[in-house]
């Protein structure tokens, strides 16, 4: 399925969980002078403009880094999480005014270092021209994949240095990418044991959607942490977004206590109703 286009739903809260989770994660592994590589199986076109007609048309960045964005410029303290994410936001809008927001490509383009590499993988015709565009000029530290990141990965696992971090975020529109998303950490897993991997998924209302992180957490992995954002009831019947999940493998030892500070806040700022909390649990190695 190949209708999705990331740029209606750009910096929603569902894109704040994430790319705070991954900028942790990236900050993480910069921290070893040894190289490493970020991997991407549905890249987007990795660099939004939240003016453009596609971001306004809903204005979901309103549900997300807007109301965060605000808080921050009024003052209001930040956990050291999210303001980490923030510096990173702002980096693409040194005025002060929101109008760019970078996808998971682009912080990990603006955190990585000389000796680390990106290798992006995206599947729709449109969304690959535009990330084209955007790493124009970005040479060989950056290697675009024009096709299926889910098959993709396993052909670049294990990474030369033997670290990176994989991020999968499929759109799940198609039912099919959840038991895809399970079959590609499998085998991920199975050439690179050690990689950080982390799992984006929807919280909707669809069996799929509720089942993936129980069998997440049957796999047979040494240690994980699982955070979900939920920021209003499910719509009766429905099957409108009200919160995403990051299932992390491998995950750095210091994470689950930055969330823990950093979660009620999102939840303050987000929630839309009596249904918005968070959750976090974890599997130490």
């Amino acid at each position: 399925m190949l209708s999705y286009r990331h740029a209606f739903h750009a910096g929603n809260h569902a894109d704040v969980l994430k790319h705070a989770v991954v900028v942790q994660l990236l900050d993480y592994l910069t921290q070893k002078d040894k190289a490493f590589w970020y991997i991407d199986t549905h890249a987007g076109a990795g660099l939004y403009a939240l003016d453009h007609a596609y971001a306004q048309k809903k204005s979901e960045f309103e549900t997300g880094i807007g109301p965060l964005w605000r808080a921050a410029a009024n003052g209001q303290p930040m956990p050291a999480l999210l303001d980490a994410y923030l510096e990173q936001v702002r980096a693409l809008n040194e005025d002060g005014n929101l109008k760019h927001y970078p996808g998971s490509p682009w912080l990990a383009w603006q955190m990585l270092r000389d000796a680390d590499r990106l290798r992006l993988f995206e599947l729709h015709s449109t969304e690959i021209q535009v990330l084209r565009d955007n790493f124009r000029g970005a040479g060989r530290k950056v290697m675009l994949y024009d096709g299926d990141g889910f098959n993709g990965i396993k052909a670049i696992l294990p990474p030369p240095p033997r670290r990176a971090l994989v991020l999968i975020d499929p759109s799940y529109e198609d039912k099919q990418d959840y038991a895809r998303t399970l079959d590609t950490l499998n085998a991920g897993l199975e050439r690179f044991a050690t990689g950080i991997y982390a799992i984006w998924y929807p919280e909707v209302q669809r069996r799929e959607s509720t089942q993936l992180p129980a069998q997440l957490k049957r796999l047979p992995l040494k240690s994980w942490l699982h955070v979900t954002l939920t920021v209003k009831h499910p719509v009766a019947g429905g099957l409108g977004l009200h919160g995403s999940g990051m299932f992390i493998v491998n995950p750095p030892w210091t994470l689950k206590a930055e969330l823990q500070e950093a979660m009620p806040k999102l939840v303050e700022l987000f929630g839309q109703d009596g249904g918005a909390k968070f959750t976090l649990e974890s599997l130490d190695g």
